[in-house]
């Protein structure tokens, strides 16, 4: 599957050289919302090594926050929403610091990273980061697909684990959530009060979801933590994703895993 993909990515990248060769039609922000894969830089293909997560980057248009994984480490930072078309330079840009077996791709992302200035669209599903000079990109980004859509939340799911604590057994009232994804509606328990409410999602990233105007009654429990941590967590939540255990896992604006839900 990986050589497929890597044919296709040297196909993209062949098309791109020439694609920050003009400023004309600069493109505008809105272009940048979502997640992409990083699939070349400064003309070499990329190509994980065994085992590690393939690298991509995320942007959210109306925080201004980047996220994602440069290949070993979660990275994040900002960007300026108020520069003018085409233009993009990324601030405070950071990872975390687990070691992996080979760190080659992710020296090569934040490196590249670190010298954009510009962007352009390529067409539907691609990107080109360019830095100063106009002659090729510096990396080419792919749009990356979800592998699951909101459908996938629709019913009942159980709440197991929230802000990082796993969810005690034998709670009085066992916390869940459940969706009605044709409504964009949202009720469960927290733990100790029913919540209710919608949720928001971008047209332009199939992953996002967000929870607005969480609402839930009002009664105290002896133990109020795990309430908290689960209003926290829906109240942080940018987006959604399928788990390698098959749960699925909300999001925040950084892309750190704040919420775990189980069928």
């Amino acid at each position: 599957m990986k050589k497929v993909f890597v044919s296709l990515c040297m196909t993209a990248a062949v098309a791109a050289l020439s694609s920050c060769a003009s400023t004309k039609n600069a493109a505008s922000l809105s272009v940048l919302g979502g997640e992409w894969n990083i699939i070349e830089i400064n003309g070499a293909v990329v190509v994980p090594a065994p085992g590690q997560a393939f690298p991509y980057i995320g942007f959210d248009t109306n925080t201004g926050k980047v996220y994602g994984n440069a290949g070993c480490n979660r990275l994040m930072g900002t960007f300026d929403t108020q520069a003018k078309p085409g233009r993009l330079e990324l601030s405070q840009v950071g990872s975390t610091r687990m070691m992996c077996p080979d760190m080659t791709v992710e020296k090569n992302v934040l490196a590249a990273l670190a010298q954009v200035k510009k962007f352009k669209k390529l067409n539907d599903n691609q990107l080109a980061l360019c830095g100063k000079s106009l002659k090729r990109p510096i990396v080419v980004l792919q749009q990356r697909m979800p592998e699951v859509d909101i459908t996938a939340l629709e019913g009942h799911w159980a709440i197991v684990e929230a802000m990082g604590q796993a969810i005690p057994e034998g709670m009085e009232k066992t916390p869940f959530l459940e969706f009605d994804t044709k409504a964009q509606r949202m009720h469960g328990n927290a733990g100790c009060n029913i919540v209710n409410g919608g949720y928001k999602i971008d047209e332009a990233n199939a992953a996002s979801i967000s929870f607005p105007q969480v609402i839930s009654t009002m009664m105290a429990c002896p133990d109020m933590k795990v309430e908290q941590n689960i209003l926290q967590a829906l109240n942080s939540t940018k987006s959604f994703g399928k788990l390698a255990s098959g749960n699925i896992g909300f999001y925040d604006a950084e892309g750190t895993l704040v919420l775990v839900m189980k069928k």
